[in-house]
């Protein structure tokens, strides 16, 4: 099972943006954006989530996250 780790930090970071307000415009619980950023490697996490995310940054999900283990 591959890993990824999630983007959050850098493109929240690209507009000025806290992790709460991430989370205030997302609708993605604070806890879980916290978890899902701090994480060196998530196995799975919530696709709908992701698309919140990928959203409200305006990217594709692609974009959201890079593989750091197949």
């Amino acid at each position: 099972m591959g890993l990824i780790r999630l983007k959050i930090y850098e493109l929240a970071s690209e507009r000025g943006w806290t992790i709460k307000q991430v989370a205030d415009f997302s609708g993605v619980p604070y806890t879980s954006l916290v978890r899902y950023a701090n994480s060196a490697g998530l196995a799975s996490m919530d696709v709908t989530s992701l698309h919140k995310l990928a959203r409200v940054f305006d990217v594709l999900v692609e974009d959201m996250y890079e593989i750091v283990r197949e």
